[in-house]
């Protein structure tokens, strides 16, 4: 029997009103804290309301039920663009001083949609929900909680000001579509630290909207430090959804294991937007495709297929052309990887402005897996790869070493004033 065809589950077997209705009342005494015990908590969407604190204390288990019935439809921001969703199953929205806290779990019941969204047949009308969504909050904290098995993305703050995501665990299985695990989309003053995350898809991807948003907002003020990221696609992604600019983001003292690329950087024309002023520090990666990328080709989703996309000849800049500028990497070190030692390239008419990368060491495995280093037309699989750069003004790489590279450990075309110190050995 799929998800779309299943008898919703009696309400009596559910947790849902009597949930609801704790923190409902919490938020009318003026806030205060609800807390989930030990145990196996069966439910479907829950509201959050502000001023109150959703806790699951230790043994606690809130198991969201799949069926589409028990997720209504909302309005919400969904890959960078307004669309009728169904609600996520910890919902906010315009709330202010929401949290989930506890050392329980949060359990998405995530394989009955993912087959739905692999299977043409029983494909949902609407997209499915989020495991966490706090749309247009202010002051929200998540902290401590184990997250597993999220229908599709983990967290997702939207449009919000002031997050703390703080000692988290993220399981997803590798191969689930679309689980990111943090995805802060045109927020402000976010602080993500010491977090576990381990999923299908990128593991923390900060964003600002698509061309298609309406208002475009600006996702600002980022600081994400000591979190350790196993199997996504991404250790720590900016883009592709970045119309609103992506700017004053912080990344240190995080470890990348077995990610495909490590920091990533990822747009394209017709999305606009300006990414600067990216400081990342103190990073290990170990097993990656590819530790450094900054990808404007990016032809994933919709619209990423046209012909303008993978051109690589400059075309006219105009209010969709994408700006990169201000990218400073140092101290970063990646063993046993596979593709390529870095991709970094900006657009021909639209070239990366002021980047240095500091004490890089890269280091191939003996026997590299080829795979592309970036998501772009007319790039092919590659093995043990030295660093590429295109389209850069104002770069300047010191101490680069590159170890196992298969040709030159740099290639650079149209970089006419770049200085650059790199070792082979």
């Amino acid at each position: 029997m799929t998800l779309l065809t299943a008898e919703a589950p009696a309400a009596g077997s559910l947790v849902t009103e009597q949930l609801q209705r704790e923190i409902d009342d919490a938020a009318a005494r003026g806030g205060g804290r609800v807390s989930v015990g030990p145990g196996v908590h069966r439910t479907g969407s829950l509201r959050l309301r502000s001023g109150v604190e959703l806790h699951l204390e230790a043994g606690a288990l809130l198991q969201f039920v799949a069926h589409p019935d028990l997720y209504p439809i909302v309005t919400a921001r969904w890959e960078g663009s307004p669309r009728e969703i169904h609600a996520p199953c910890l919902y906010a929205h315009g709330e202010r001083d929401v949290a989930i806290t506890g050392l329980g779990t949060i359990d998405g019941g995530g394989q009955a949609w993912w087959d739905a969204f692999r299977d043409p047949a029983t494909r949902l009308p609407n997209p499915r929900p989020t495991l966490i969504g706090l749309h247009e909050c202010e002051r929200v904290v998540v902290r401590d909680v184990s997250l597993r098995n999220s229908p599709a993305w983990t967290v997702h703050p939207a449009l919000c000001d002031q997050v703390t995501i703080s000692g988290i665990s993220i399981r997803n299985p590798a191969d689930s579509p679309n689980t990111d695990g943090i995805d802060p989309e045109s927020c402000r003053s976010v602080r993500i630290h010491d977090c576990h995350i381990d999923v299908g898809d990128d593991c923390i991807a900060v964003k600002a909207g698509t061309e298609h948003a309406g208002t475009q907002v600006a996702c600002e003020n980022i600081i994400i430090s000591h979190c350790t990221m196993v199997h996504g696609h991404g250790g720590v992604v900016l883009g592709s959804e970045m119309s609103g600019d992506v700017r004053n983001v912080v990344i240190t003292g995080c470890v990348f294991q077995s990610t495909d690329r490590g920091i990533r950087l990822k747009t394209r024309r017709g999305r606009g937007g300006v990414i600067e002023n990216l400081r990342v520090s103190n990073i290990v990666m170990d097993d990656v495709l590819c530790p450094i990328t900054v990808n404007p080709f990016y032809f994933c989703g919709e619209e990423g297929k046209l012909p303008h996309v993978g051109d690589r000849a400059a075309r006219t800049v105009d209010a969709g052309t994408p700006r990169i500028r201000g990218l400073h990497l140092a101290h970063l070190t990646a063993t046993r990887v596979h593709a390529s030692a870095g991709h970094v390239f900006g657009l021909p008419e639209a070239p990366l402005v002021d980047l240095t990368i500091e004490d890089l060491s890269v280091s191939f495995t003996a026997d590299a897996a080829p795979g592309t280093p970036e998501m772009a037309a007319g790039l092919g699989p590659v093995a043990r790869e030295g660093l590429r750069l295109g389209h850069l003004r104002g770069a300047h790489l010191s101490r680069i070493r590159v170890q196992g590279a298969a040709g030159e450990a740099l290639v650079a075309q149209d970089c006419p004033d770049l200085h650059a110190e790199v070792i082979e050995r």
